[in-house]
């Protein structure tokens, strides 16, 4: 065998050997990437940018990922079909191990979801979540699911419960009550401001027993 070819068999044992040598360097660089991407920061990020993607309208609150506003449809098979809402989004510091924080900004009328503050009732999330699910499985599985099965034996807003539970239908008309007073598309975004159902009954009787003083006053 010439000497040529004994250098080059030298030279392609030395890399066949560099090749093991760093595969462990290239395994620890692939697994590094594998724990960056998995992070809660960067979950945070995919999955927020997936929510964007799809069809939710979606308003940064500032300048971080963290909290956020959707606009969320009511279920077509539910009493609260044709209401829409805005719901606040707030994402923890260990998402997604830890479920994000959520609640309605106009009104609903739920037995799970306190009436003036909008909170969701935290067991009702925290007993379902998971970190395999992400941020649009919050809109597509389980807010469905929350107005479509509300829980009236853990309760937020207790009058809604003992209604559901008391009289079925009456407590379906309360819902599309509310539908139509505080989730119309135009009551997104000034849902904050908007009076209680108690506070316009309150200015109304006030209002009606101002003009019928008026009227007593008159000669």
């Amino acid at each position: 065998m010439s000497e040529n070819c004994f250098v080059v068999l030298f030279y392609e044992l030395i890399s066949f050997l560099n090749s093991f040598i760093s595969l462990p360097k290239a395994t620890e660089r692939r697994r590094k990437q594998r724990r960056k991407m998995s992070s809660p920061s960067k979950r945070r990020e995919m999955d927020l940018m997936k929510l964007m993607m799809s069809d939710y309208k979606v308003e940064m609150i500032n300048d971080g990922m963290q909290e956020f506003y959707v606009d969320f449809h009511g279920p077509s098979d539910s009493p609260y079909h044709g209401g829409m809402w805005r719901i606040r989004v707030e994402l923890p510091d260990a998402y997604p191990y830890k479920s994000p924080s959520i609640g309605f900004i106009n009104k609903i009328y739920h037995p799970n979801v306190d009436e003036m503050s909008g909170s969701v009732c935290l067991d009702v999330i925290n007993q379902t979540w998971s970190p395999m699910f992400d941020l649009v499985n919050v809109f597509e599985v389980f807010l469905p699911q929350l107005l479509l099965y509300p829980n009236p034996s853990d309760p937020l807003n207790g009058e809604a419960a003992a209604l559901m539970m008391r009289d079925r239908t009456a407590y379906e008309q309360k819902v599309k009550e509310y539908c139509g007073k505080f989730a119309k598309p135009e009551d997104i975004g000034a849902a904050p401001e908007e009076k209680s159902s108690d506070e316009e009954l309150s200015e109304d009787d006030y209002d009606s027993s101002d003009e019928a003083m008026a009227g007593q006053a008159d000669p």
